[in-house]
């Protein structure tokens, strides 16, 4: 082999091995795994304060995955979780929070995470109709919030939340005694509404049960047990003058359906005693 055809074969390989070294830079130019992660951070922490959630959120979830051991694992699942929760994707946000909360028990911001947590389950999706696994969800996430930091200055706001979690499934019970009612099913109706006005005594439909529980035992043609509960409805709100009103003009529908079935009655014993007569001369 000539010289020529030496250097034809060496020169690609040297070109090769100059561009690589150029590539890796010295050492003074390489950046470090924290560094690069530090970076990084800085980049999603900078998107976060300009309300560039999603943004900030794919910088994140890149730290999360390639940042382990580095020391922004913990700010940034914090800031992830707060990203979701300032986009209101509440589901998510509960996610992250939950994660957090189990991987960095003893940070300073496990306290706020817990917090937000059960405010994320407060809001997902609620409705009447469907079931109240959400709402069940919430309770417990607020329950446990309170058994792991009992001295927190966020009680009232705790119990605020929790009121109207017990509102969702007093209002859940309600209408289903109310939809009883609407198919004329007042035994049913009774059932439903005696478990709500004792299991939810201060929920706001208290005073419309007591009405509509009145109707259905007045509809029972138990009268003794309408008035005993209308009686309850003006023990508890008798100072309201439209209230009393509707309780006077209640007792007329009480009184007026109780005449009309003590008619019934002497109707049914007359026709039971003609047809007993009757009965008597056929034998």
């Amino acid at each position: 082999m000539n010289v020529f055809e030496k250097c034809t074969l060496f020169f690609p390989i040297f070109l090769s091995a100059a561009l690589l070294a150029g590539c890796a830079g010295s050492g003074k130019d390489k950046k470090s795994h924290t560094e690069f992660c530090r970076e990084k951070y800085e980049v999603a922490e900078d998107l976060f304060k300009r309300a560039k959630y999603g943004r900030a959120q794919d910088k994140l979830e890149d730290i999360l995955s390639l940042c382990a051991g580095t020391g922004y694992m913990e700010k940034s699942q914090f800031l992830l979780a707060e990203s979701y929760f300032n986009l209101e994707e509440w589901i998510e946000a509960r996610g992250e929070y939950g994660s957090f909360v189990l991987n960095f028990p003893g940070s300073p911001f496990a306290e706020t995470a817990a917090y937000r947590k059960a405010v994320s389950s407060y809001n997902m999706e609620f409705k009447v109709s469907r079931d109240e696994s959400n709402t069940t969800t919430a309770m417990k996430d607020f329950e446990r919030y309170l058994d792991d930091y009992p001295e927190t200055p966020l009680r009232d706001s705790v119990n605020y939340y929790y009121e109207q979690l017990v509102e969702r499934l007093a209002e859940k019970e309600f209408q289903t005694a109310r939809l009883y009612m609407r198919m004329d099913k007042p035994q049913a109706t009774v059932i439903y509404l005696k478990e709500f006005l004792d299991n939810y005594p201060k929920s706001k439909r208290r005073q419309e049960s007591l009405f509509m529980i009145t109707e259905a035992y007045t509809k029972l043609d138990q009268f003794d047990a309408a008035r005993s509960y209308l009686e309850i409805a003006r023990n508890d709100m008798g100072s309201d003058e439209a209230v009393l009103k509707k309780i006077e003009k209640t007792e007329k529908k009480i009184a007026k359906a109780e005449t009309k079935f003590a008619k019934k009655l002497k109707k049914d014993a007359e026709k039971n005693r003609v047809q007993k007569e009757e009965k008597e001369m056929t034998n």
